[in-house]
């Protein structure tokens, strides 16, 4: 791509969020020497795609906004890792094992799999491999390591210097009974070692320490610093802001009163929030909140079991502030809409590429030059049609299609083939439901079929095949009702509600084997 674009002029979402951390710093170079971009993670489970979704779309601002700046910026995937154990995940292995450390920060648990040295260690590496697999860039950055190695020290001092300050911010949020035990600084217990939700006996930021009653009623005097405590979430928001100078964090509408109020205490504490996205969360095909425990929403795994990642980062690029259904029938159209944005690439000018979303999806890796000859929509109509359980039944339509075509020379359409044939097998053979034709739409398939004989071994036929398509809709319905006529095609023949372009179905699927389709269907009847 040339770079002789305007970039002022771009007004994508990603380059609307680089000017606003450019205006952020003052457009000028942070004393930290660069702009940064924080992700955040609870490693109390394996990634998910919401993990996906925000490294995503962060990724996207920061390399919108190295177009408008030459400032260097970094972006940090922090771990929360020293967080308490709330409850043992039901997906782990030695369940009552991990349920004796309740409360104990995650890497003082003992990894359930066996691997690493906590449970946090193993839920760390599998978000670094995880990231990693995406080729996504950052700097991965550990809770622990942090409070420990004394990186938070200054900030933590802040925090009990402002004690009575921060207390005044979250009092009136929190419920009667909350109020009687809450403080933002939860020590570690120096006996069982957990960390503690107890309220400060008193706080002493001369000397770095607070005052407070242990589990046993013990009362102890114990330092902040070093590990030696950690924060409740909306003062560890802040105080993470305010130690690291982030410029730029993204959320879940779930999180904004949360980045209200660590607004308000970072403020506090003398730095200032950092400029935010705040994005909306996915809901189900009902238009319920997708919930871990009503198992109603999509794993990432689940989706590149049936497609392509760039097609979920497509997802996750459309309309990030609007509300948006995540479910299985979403992803053929998001794998066809990302391969139709990359077959127009090349045709687009400079300053129209900027625009397209490959760009964003690609970044610094670049837009790759593979092209998909078939849409996706298409793969799984011929699947249906042919009720293909195997990627070499796929293949054997495609190269009747298209003798130049093969797994070889053409490795996305085989990974979309495989995928078409996966999807087929698992939501549309379960589903199909084959209509009846009345006595009219039997002789419009008749003649329908009659007419197609024409085209038999002759090539070059897409124009004249299209134009046939149409007029013997037209023949049969009205011009505002042409499309009843494709919608009969489907569901008597398909038997499901919708399709690809019909003249494309044909081609690929044999003008013999659609004449035999229809004879077949009508003798059935």
């Amino acid at each position: 791509m040339a770079e002789n674009i305007d970039y002022s002029q771009i007004n994508t979402w990603p380059f609307q969020e680089a000017r606003k951390i450019l205006a952020h710093i003052g457009n000028k170079t942070p004393a930290k020497g660069y702009v940064l971009f924080e992700t955040g993670y609870g490693p109390s489970g394996l990634p998910h795609i919401g993990t996906f979704g925000e490294v995503a779309r962060t990724s996207m601002v920061r390399w919108a906004f190295s177009k408008i700046s030459d400032i260097p910026t970094r972006l940090i995937a922090f771990s929360d890792d020293m967080d308490g154990l709330r409850k043992v995940p039901t997906n782990i292995p030695n369940q009552e094992e991990v349920a004796k450390y309740i409360g104990s920060p995650l890497t003082a648990v003992p990894d359930p799999f066996g691997e690493y040295d906590s449970f946090a260690a193993h839920n760390n590496a599998m978000l670094r491999e995880f990231l990693d697999s995406y080729g996504f860039e950052y700097e991965f950055m550990s809770s622990t390591e942090m409070y420990k190695s004394g990186a938070f020290n200054d900030a933590l001092i802040k925090v009990l210097e402002n004690y009575d300050k921060i207390m005044q911010i979250m009092l009136p949020t929190l419920g009667e009974e909350r109020r009687q035990t809450y403080s933002p600084i939860m020590p570690i217990s120096p006996k069982s070692g957990r960390v503690l939700q107890v309220p400060m006996l008193s706080v002493n930021p001369d000397k770095g320490t607070v005052v407070f009653e242990d589990e046993d009623g013990t009362r102890v005097e114990q330092s902040v610093l070093n590990g030696m405590a950690k924060l409740q979430w909306k003062a560890d928001w802040a105080m993470r802001w305010l130690a690291l100078d982030v410029d730029y964090e993204m959320c879940g509408a779930d999180l904004t009163d949360s980045y209200k109020l660590s607004g308000q205490i970072v403020r506090v504490l003398g730095g200032r929030a950092p400029e935010n996205l705040t994005y909306q969360l996915f809901v189900d095909e009902q238009g319920q909140k997708i919930s871990k425990t009503k198992g109603n929403g999509i794993s990432i795994e689940e989706w590149l079991k049936y497609a392509n990642p760039e097609s979920l980062a497509l997802f996750m690029y459309n309309k990030p502030t609007t509300i948006k259904r995540l479910y299985f029938d979403v992803i053929p159209r998001s794998v066809d809409e990302y391969y139709q944005h990359l077959n127009n690439y090349d045709k687009q000018d400079d300053t129209a590429k900027i625009t397209n979303p490959v760009v964003y999806i690609h970044r610094e890796h670049g837009v790759p030059d593979g092209r998909m000859p078939i849409s996706y929509n298409l793969l799984l109509n011929l699947a249906s049609a042919a009720n293909t359980e195997s990627i070499e039944d796929m293949w054997g339509y495609i190269t009747a299609y298209n003798p130049k075509l093969n797994p070889q020379n053409c490795p996305d359409l085989n990974k979309m083939a495989e995928c078409a044939v996966r999807y087929y097998h698992d939501f549309v053979k379960p589903n199909k439901k084959y209509r009846a034709a009345t006595e009219q739409e039997r002789i419009v398939l008749q003649d329908f079929a009659s007419g197609l004989a024409q085209f038999i071994g002759k090539s070059d036929i897409e124009k004249d095949l299209e134009t046939y398509c149409y007029d013997i809709g037209k023949k049969y319905y009205a011009q505002d009702k042409l499309r009843d006529f494709f919608s009969m095609f489907y569901n008597v023949l398909l038997g499901q509600e919708s399709g690809p372009r019909l003249p494309n179905f044909i081609m690929i699927y044999g003008i013999e084997r659609t004449c035999d389709m229809i004879n077949n269907a009508l003798a059935n009847q």
